[in-house]
C-alpha cells in the first residue's frame, strides 16, 4: 500500500514563516523569492500598496505549498 504524500505540513509552516514550506518541499528558489517580494513588500508599506501586495503573496505561497 502507498503512503500518501501529506501537503498540510508544509502549509502550516508557510502559514507561520512565509517560505519555509516552499524550503521543505526542497524549492529553495521560491522560498528566496518569496523572502525578496515580502522584503520589497514591507518597504512599500509606508506608500500602502505594500500592506495589501503582502497579504496577496502570503496567501499565495500557502496556497503553493499546499498544492505544489
Amino acid at each position: 500500500m502507498k503512503c500518501r504524500r501529506t501537503h498540510g505540513v508544509p502549509a502550516l509552516f508557510s502559514f507561520f514563516i512565509p517560505g519555509l514550506g516552499q524550503l521543505v518541499k526542497g524549492d529553495l528558489s521560491k522560498a528566496l523569492g518569496i523572502w525578496i517580494a515580502l522584503i520589497i513588500c514591507g518597504f512599500m508599506s509606508v506608500i500602502g500598496i505594500g500592506i495589501l501586495m503582502g497579504i496577496v503573496i502570503w496567501i499565495a505561497q500557502i496556497y503553493d505549498a499546499y498544492n505544489a
